[in-house]
């Protein structure tokens, strides 16, 4: 085949995934820059996106073009090398007019997948992957501001991101020209100027990835991600997707409650709700309730739902716990707690 077998067509098949990813590249940048500016509009977008068959088919599509480009990047590299085969290794210096990092695109393209694989487990994994699963875990996988929060809480993070930006940048810069030149359009007048666009380009976007991480990393360590109300309000209400497989369509009032109440409200009654169950849990375990179980089939029906309701309120007591965590207040006090006043 054309695409496979020859110089020209691995070239012109880089070049392709190569515009798609630089495309790409620059909307994920544009996607952060609503994360700083506007948190909550971030957050919608997540929710928007999240496993949707668009979203799933644009990730697909996304999986589809890096991988192909990583491919096509180690044919082209083999075959540069069985083609100079000991040639290069007479050639003491580089020709100035060979860019270093013309030279050094696979290395840097290995430095960048490094990053992209950090980054995948930051944040895919614990948002598109889990929802994939059906496992939503502790924290909802819409609230990508929280991800931010946890990622840059980390001391290496933004030291490993601004590495990656860093060899963005040569890849990208260097790319973004060549791959026209791989296409036929190389002469003396496009070539320089495509090659400042690319440093243009790559500059504005990797500047602003860099910025971005700063961005993100002071505020995370200042806890802004879960402190802010506005957003914790908008927490709230990812909590009852959260809870909804467990209590059915039975509950959905439970469910508009949620929604209509203020966040503290709503972690008070839900931290009281799941010791109430847990009570209620506890009590029928004992031999007495045990007994009783036996009893009444019906009642082993209502203790399986209520296991499984009291596990999804354990989870998202603890989601309440990792928002309320940097509050530096003592416990709260949850009203029919044992020993407390009724």
């Amino acid at each position: 085949m054309w695409l496979s077998n020859s110089s020209v067509g691995r070239k012109f098949v880089m070049a392709l995934s190569g515009a798609f990813l630089v495309l790409f590249v620059t909307f994920h940048c544009l996607m952060n820059a609503v994360a700083i500016c506007w948190p909550a509009a971030y957050n919608s977008v997540c929710e928007f996106l999240g496993a949707n068959w668009y979203a799933l088919a644009a990730s697909a599509v996304l999986a589809l073009f890096i991988i192909v480009h990583i491919i096509y990047a180690v044919m082209l590299t083999v075959q540069n090398r069985k083609a100079r085969g000991n040639v290069r290794y007479a050639i003491s210096k580089t020709p100035k007019s060979v860019e270093w990092s013309s030279k050094n695109m696979f290395v840097l393209g290995i430095v960048i997948l490094a990053f992209l694989v950090v980054h995948l487990i930051q944040f895919w994994a614990k948002m598109q992957l889990v929802e994939i699963l059906g496992d939503h875990g502790t924290v909802p996988p819409a609230a990508g501001t929280l991800f931010i929060q946890m990622a840059f809480s980390e001391v290496w993070t933004p030291i490993v991101y601004i590495i990656g930006f860093i060899a963005l940048w040569f890849h990208f810069n260097h790319g973004f020209w060549s791959m026209f030149q791989s296409i036929g359009w190389d002469n003396n007048v496009w070539i320089p100027r495509l090659k400042k666009v690319a440093c243009v380009w790559a500059s504005l976007v990797v500047l602003c990835f860099i910025a971005q991480a700063i961005v993100f990393t002071v505020r995370a360590n200042e806890n802004y991600y879960i402190k802010n109300e506005a957003l914790r309000e908008q927490y709230k209400d990812m909590v009852w997707p959260m809870m909804e497989k467990d209590f059915g369509p039975d509950m959905a009032q439970l469910g508009m409650q949620i929604k209509m109440s203020p966040y503290s409200q709503v972690s008070m009654g839900l931290r009281q709700m799941e010791q109430q169950q847990a009570q209620q849990i506890e009590q029928l375990s004992t031999p007495e309730g045990k007994d009783y179980v036996k009893n009444n089939p019906q009642m082993q029906t209502q203790l399986e739902n209520m296991t499984k309701q009291h596990k999804s309120l354990e989870n998202v007591v603890k989601f309440f716990d990792y928002l309320e965590q940097a509050d530096n207040k003592p416990e709260l006090e949850i009203p029919g707690q044992p020993g407390q006043p009724q």
